[in-house]
């Protein structure tokens, strides 16, 4: 039995780009945790949680990935607007570099008999 890429990419990257987004938001701009998770579109007891390491601790994101999340982070700060373009922009990005398969290839070993994309090792 296997997942679909889709429900990886829900229970761990979405939440590995969002902590990553909350240190981010919290720590380099001051956005306080309502703020932030009014921009990301979730509470500020979630935040907390990322944090505090209670939340998307099994996923480590790659250099290039969080210097996309660091370009995203700088746009959110100062217009909250724009942070649901900005995760489907890392979203995408991770998808282009493979770095979602990187993470399906982990969790999800049983796909790579019927997935066409070549995960990096």
């Amino acid at each position: 039995m296997y997942l679909l890429p889709q429900e990886i990419e829900v229970w761990y990257i979405i939440p590995a780009v969002r902590k990553e987004l909350a240190r981010l938001l919290t720590k380099k701009y001051g956005l306080s945790y309502e703020k932030a998770g009014n921009a990301l579109g979730i509470s500020k007891a979630a935040i907390s949680q990322y944090l505090s390491n209670k939340r998307a601790n099994k996923v480590k994101l790659n250099v290039k990935t969080k210097r996309e999340i660091k370009k995203s982070a700088e746009l959110i700060s100062g217009n909250a607007r724009v942070a649901m373009f900005e995760m489907q922009r890392i979203l995408k990005f991770m998808k282009d570099n493979h770095c979602s398969c990187d993470v399906c290839k982990r969790y999800n070993k049983d796909v790579l008999d019927y997935c066409n994309c070549e995960p990096k090792y």
